[in-house]
C-alpha cells in the first residue's frame, strides 16, 4: 500500500512539475517580453529628448552613448521610412524601414513593438518604437537574452517546485499539508510581486512628474521667445540661460537614471584593485571646487599619517565621493567647511566619512534618505539642480562593494556619511 501510495505521489508529483514548466515558461516569457518592453518603451522616450529638435553630429553622439548605457541597438527612422542613424550599422546601407510594423505604429503617434530577425545582422531581435518629430525611435534587444532569463526563471520555479514537493513525496501521508505550504510560499511570492510592481508605477510616476517640471520650462520660455521675447534685449538672455538649465537638468537626469538601472540590474562591472583613497578625494575636490568657491565652503581631508589604500573600484568610489561631496555643498550655507577622511577599523577595514557644517537632517527623514527621488527640501532640491538620485546611487554603490552607507545629523550642526571599504583583496584559504 505505501509503495503504490509512494508511486502514485511521484506520478503526481512529475505531472505538477511538466505541468509548472509549461505554464511558467508561457507566463515567464510573456510577463518578462511584457516588462522588457515597457522598460525599452520609456529608455527611448528619454532618448528621444535628445533628437527632439532635430539630429545632429553632437546630439547622435550622445543618443548612441545612452543606447549603449541600456545594453539596446538604437535605430532612429525618418517619416519616409529612410533609416537616419544605426548605432550598430551604416545606416546609407540600411533598407528603408518603413514597412516594419513598430515603425508603422511610430509614424502613427503610437508605440510600436515586436519580434523577428533583423535583416541586417541576423539576429532575432525584440523591438520597441516611439514617436520623435523626425518619425521614429526604435531600441532593439537580442532576444538570446529574453531566452536565457526566461530559462533562469524556469529552472528557478522548477526547483521551487521540488523542494516544495519533495517532503510530500517522501512522506506520502504528510502530502496534503506540504501542498499547502507550497500554495501559501506562491501566494508570499505573488505579494512580492505586487510590491515590486507598486514600486516600479511608483518610479514611473516619479521620473514622469521630474521630467514635466523642465519640459514645460523649456516649452515656456522658448514660445515666449518665439512670440517676440526674442528682441527683447533685456530678457531674452536670461530666458536662452534658464532653456539651458532645464537642459542640463533634463541631461543629468537621464544619466542618474541610466546610471542606477545599470547598477540595480547587476550591469556595474566594478574594476576592484588597490587604489589609493587620497588621490580619489583630491579628484573628488576637484570636481566640486568652483562650486565650493563660490560659497566660501573650505573642503579638507582628514587621514591619518602615510598612505591610505582601500581595495575598491575607483571611478565608482570617485563618483559615490562626488554624489557625497555635492549633496554636502547644497546644504551647508557659505562660509561652512566639508571634510572628507578614512581612518582604519579595529577590522582591518577603512571607514571613510564625509562630514559637513549644513542645515542637519530631522530625524524622521533619515530612514527615507537613500530612497530614489526622495527629498528632506523638495524645493531647495530642485533650485540647486538636484535629480534626487545622487543618494540612492551611492547607496547601490557602496553595497556593491560588499558595505552600507549610515548617516549622523543633528538640525543646525550638519551631518556625516560614513561607509567602509576592503584594505585589501578577500584572502583566499589554501586548497
Amino acid at each position: 500500500m505505501t509503495a503504490r501510495l509512494l508511486a502514485i505521489t511521484a506520478g503526481l508529483l512529475v505531472a505538477a512539475m511538466i505541468l509548472v514548466d509549461l505554464i511558467g515558461a508561457r507566463t515567464s516569457e510573456r510577463d518578462y517580453i511584457s516588462g522588457l518592453t515597457r522598460q525599452l518603451a520609456e529608455k527611448g522616450r528619454l532618448i528621444a529628448v535628445e533628437v527632439a529638435g532635430g539630429i545632429d553630429a553632437a546630439n547622435a553622439a550622445k543618443c548612441r552613448a545612452m543606447a549603449r548605457e541600456a545594453d539596446a541597438r538604437l535605430t532612429i527612422v525618418g517619416r519616409d521610412g529612410r533609416v537616419l542613424l544605426d548605432s550598430q550599422a551604416d545606416a546609407a546601407h540600411m533598407e528603408n524601414h518603413g514597412n516594419r510594423e513598430e515603425i508603422q505604429a511610430a509614424l502613427r503617434n503610437r508605440m510600436g513593438s515586436g519580434t523577428r530577425q533583423s535583416a541586417t545582422t541576423g539576429v532575432n531581435y525584440l523591438y520597441v518604437a516611439v514617436p520623435i518629430p523626425a518619425g521614429a525611435l526604435r531600441l532593439a534587444m537580442p532576444l538570446s537574452e529574453v531566452n536565457q532569463q526566461v530559462n533562469s526563471i524556469r529552472r528557478r520555479m522548477l526547483g521551487l517546485t521540488v523542494l516544495a514537493f519533495l517532503p510530500a513525496f517522501l512522506t506520502a501521508v504528510f502530502f496534503a499539508r506540504h501542498l499547502q505550504r507550497a500554495v501559501k510560499q506562491l501566494a508570499r511570492e505573488h505579494t512580492e510581486l505586487e510590491r515590486l510592481e507598486r514600486i516600479r508605477k511608483d518610479f514611473v510616476i516619479n521620473v514622469s512628474h521630474e521630467l514635466r517640471t523642465p519640459l514645460a520650462a523649456i516649452q515656456g520660455y522658448t514660445e515666449t521667445l518665439l512670440d517676440g521675447a526674442l528682441e527683447d534685449r533685456a530678457n531674452n538672455m536670461r530666458f536662452l540661460g534658464i532653456i539651458r538649465q532645464n537642459a542640463e537638468r533634463l541631461a543629468n537626469l537621464t544619466a542618474d537614471l541610466l546610471t542606477l538601472s545599470r547598477i540595480e540590474l547587476g550591469r556595474q562591472n566594478l574594476q576592484m584593485a588597490s587604489c589609493d583613497l587620497l588621490r580619489i578625494v583630491e579628484e573628488a575636490f576637484d570636481t566640486v571646487r568652483p562650486m565650493a568657491d563660490k560659497k566660501r565652503i573650505r573642503l579638507a581631508i582628514q587621514t591619518g599619517p602615510g598612505p591610505m589604500q582601500a581595495y575598491c573600484d575607483s571611478e565608482a568610489m570617485y563618483q559615490v565621493l562626488v554624489n557625497l561631496l555635492d549633496n554636502a555643498l547644497k546644504y551647508t550655507p557659505e562660509g561652512g567647511s566639508i571634510t572628507v577622511g578614512a581612518e582604519p577599523t579595529a577590522g582591518g577595514a577603512i571607514e571613510v566619512f564625509v562630514r559637513d557644517t549644513g542645515v542637519g537632517i530631522p530625524a524622521e527623514d533619515v530612514e527615507r534618505l537613500f530612497e530614489r527621488f526622495y527629498r528632506v527640501d523638495k524645493a531647495r532640491s530642485r533650485e540647486l539642480g538636484g535629480t534626487g538620485l545622487g543618494l540612492a546611487i551611492v547607496k547601490h554603490l557602496v553595497r556593491a562593494h560588499g558595505s552600507d552607507v549610515r548617516v549622523e545629523s543633528a538640525l543646525g550642526q550638519g551631518s556625516t556619511f560614513f561607509f567602509t571599504l576592503p584594505a585589501g583583496p578577500p584572502r583566499t584559504e589554501p586548497a
